[in-house]
């Protein structure tokens, strides 16, 4: 019989909750691995721009958050420069990772990042982008991870010059993507379904 060289499509994986087994084993309390979860300490030092916290929940289609979430973060650092092999424009910040990791708190739904309010980085095409910073969601039922975009609400005038932002078609929608300061905090939620469903990217 004829071998066929075609690759089969096996069943779609799901990512929890082997996603904390995985990427927070302290958080699923496996020792032994890492000291502590990589991507939870950004800030190892006297990290240059505004220290701030940032507050996420992500919620299911019935306004509910998801506890079994794990969120990822990437950012510029207060000048706007990627701390990345990647990164031409010059040498980051060496005390800001500008990347983290958490498991959703077990209680509150909540992911909490002690991080720097990040500076202005280029667009590919040039153009300033506003400070933002990066967010990709996995979860249970979740088996592709989710992109999307955490802006600040404060920064009015660099949000309206954002190429990113300008792209969005229904106009209301920008504000999903908007964390809102309560002091040295800015919150959001990031809804998966529904009438206030957040912006994805599709990257």
């Amino acid at each position: 019989m004829a071998q066929s060289h075609v690759l089969k499509e096996s069943p779609s994986q799901t990512a929890g909750p082997y996603v904390h087994i995985g990427l927070t084993p302290n958080f699923a309390e496996i020792s032994g691995v890492y000291p502590h979860d990589l991507g939870a300490t950004m800030i190892t030092g006297d990290a240059a721009g505004e220290h701030i916290n940032l507050c996420l929940r992500v919620l299911d289609g019935m306004d509910e958050p998801m506890r079994d979430a794990l969120v990822e973060i990437w950012q510029a650092d207060n000048a706007g420069v990627y701390n990345s092999p990647s990164e031409t424009r010059g040498q980051a910040d060496p005390h800001f990772t500008g990347w983290g990791r958490k498991a959703a708190d077990p209680q509150s739904g909540e992911f909490h990042f002690a991080t720097i309010k990040p500076g202005r980085a280029p667009h590919p095409d040039g153009r300033p982008m506003a400070p933002h910073i990066s967010v990709w969601i996995v979860a249970r039922g979740i088996n592709i991870g989710l992109h999307t975009r955490v802006y600040f609400a404060d920064e009015e005038q660099a949000n309206t010059e954002d190429p990113v932002l300008a792209r969005i078609e229904h106009r209301k929608r920008v504000q999903t993507l908007m964390a809102i300061r309560k002091g040295d905090t800015y919150s959001l939620d990031i809804h998966l379904q529904g009438k206030r469903e957040t912006v994805f990217f599709d990257i």
